[in-house]
């Protein structure tokens, strides 16, 4: 088996009542991309115009090419609060997940989590969520 092409991951807050500046200053880092529940936002590439219908924090970090989770997880929660006590209150509030995208090229790949990084997101509360892009069928015509 094949080791994943390709993995994003991204640390997600939402709430209806969440001030991106709380977090910031709980966790320690300004976030890659935050909204506010009610803020205008335009797409940069189509101008397409939303309201936030809630508020929202993310923090990401490169992609990796080939897959690396266990250095991306190290990488993300590396550069926040090690602080536990932090931590509990915000998942409790706000239940955060853990957003990760793999990329396929093959039909059959793969990638594991170590243990060390799965009790990373468990101390912290935060749940895994995994969307997986299979590789674009070659079609003869």
């Amino acid at each position: 088996m094949a080791v994943i092409a390709e993995t994003s991951i991204s640390l997600r807050y939402f709430g209806d009542d969440l001030v991106p500046d709380a977090l910031t200053s709980a966790l320690g880092k300004p976030p890659t991309k935050s909204t506010t529940k009610g803020e205008v936002i335009t797409n940069q590439t189509t101008g397409s115009v939303r309201v936030a219908k809630s508020g929202s924090w993310l923090y990401g970090v490169e992609r990796r090419e080939a897959g690396d989770l266990d250095a991306q997880i190290e990488e993300l929660f590396g550069a926040l609060t090690a602080d536990l006590s932090v931590w509990r209150p915000l998942a409790e509030k706000y239940k955060p997940d853990l957003f990760v995208g793999l990329f396929m090229k093959e039909s059959n790949e793969g990638i594991e989590v170590s243990a060390h990084c799965m009790e990373i997101l468990a101390a912290r509360g935060v749940s895994l969520s995994l969307d997986i892009y299979g590789p674009l069928e070659k079609r003869d015509e």
